[in-house]
């Protein structure tokens, strides 16, 4: 079950396509530099922990339970602790994971793919986990990274509220802007629980989304190359 691509945040046109002729005068919709270059507001003041695990209770309490009995006295706690850990994204910057690079490649000059990069993320909407794999390539120029860092881009993101589609324009953004290769490619499938779990219920739907950038967007040589090794 394939997705239709959303418009990604903002009012300027989305990256919608085919992989047919591009209509006259398209271009990508471009993201804000702040969303995929920094950690997301650093210093940003936050709530304490004790308000944090204060909202939890209140929401034990919404849901029908009774947030001082045995069993829940420590879930505000645990809870917490499970935030930090799954939205540690929102402190990290995708820019240093991506500056250390190499320049010993030998001439190298076609593109490298790492697939089937693992990930949890969080949707936006309901709070609730999708999963799945992350494709991701990119044709150096002179430099390469380090292949570890395109998995740890891949965590920072998905370790914040996402949509997919905007996942995937953010993977491609970050790689696109602080390598500088000659076309970079993205492709993002996974299964999401908010309408596996709840809503229509439909186990195993998955979805698919992809960015495409210089010779990738370009040349449907290299896009078919990309997508062939990606199926294996």
């Amino acid at each position: 079950m394939d997705a239709l691509i959303k418009p990604l945040r903002g009012s300027k046109p989305s990256d919608v396509k085919s992989n047919n002729v591009k209509p006259a005068g398209f271009s990508p919709a471009q993201l804000d530099p702040s969303e995929f270059l920094a950690a997301v507001q650093p210093n940003r003041q936050r709530p304490s922990r004790h308000e944090a695990e204060g909202a939890i209770r209140t929401l034990l309490s919404y849901i029908g339970e009774n947030p001082d009995r045995e069993g829940l006295l420590d879930t505000p706690r645990r809870v917490i602790e499970l935030y930090d850990e799954i939205y540690q994204g929102y402190h990290q910057c995708p820019a240093e994971v991506l500056n250390r690079t190499f320049g010993e490649t030998a001439g190298y000059d076609d593109f490298v793919l790492v697939r089937d990069i693992q990930f949890t993320s969080q949707c936006e909407h309901h709070m609730m986990p999708f999963y799945g794999k992350a494709h991701i390539a990119y044709t150096p120029v002179e430099r390469v990274v380090g292949l570890s860092k395109l998995a740890r881009l891949t965590d920072i993101f998905a370790r914040r509220l996402q949509t997919q589609e905007h996942m995937t324009a953010q993977i491609a953004a970050a790689v696109d802007e602080v390598l500088k290769p000659r076309g970079v490619a993205v492709m993002i499938e996974a299964e999401h629980t908010c309408m596996s779990v709840r809503g229509v219920a439909k186990h195993g739907a998955m979805t698919f989304t992809s960015r495409y950038t210089g010779v990738f967007r370009d040349n449907p040589t290299e896009q078919a190359r990309f997508l062939s090794m990606v199926r294996g």
